[in-house]
């Protein structure tokens, strides 16, 4: 998958999501948009993130479901994508103890 076709897949997600949140009862709040609010990043800018983090550490993250992910695509070929917050607070939760 190429960066342009991940961006229109995170695009149309980010879509959906706003119109998801349109469709909810009207709350007037300062909160930011569907798209500053979240980040997904694959396993590779993951490790770029956490120096000393393989990729093989965050996939066995991903399938013990200690962060937050999606797949893209079908089945076990979909590329990961993992959610920025989510591994942010696994990393920080790691460093506390």
């Amino acid at each position: 998958m190429t960066i342009s076709q991940r961006n229109r897949v995170l695009d149309k997600i980010i879509e959906l999501l706003e119109m998801l949140y349109e469709t909810e009862p009207d709350e007037q709040s300062a909160e930011p948009t569907a798209r500053q609010q979240i980040r997904m990043l694959t396993i590779k800018e993951c490790a770029a993130l956490a120096p000393g983090v393989s990729e093989h550490t965050i996939r066995k993250l991903v399938y013990q479901r200690k962060v937050k992910y999606m797949r893209t695509g079908e089945g076990n070929c979909g590329k990961i994508l993992i959610n920025a917050a989510s591994f942010q607070k696994y990393l920080e939760s790691q460093g506390a103890k």
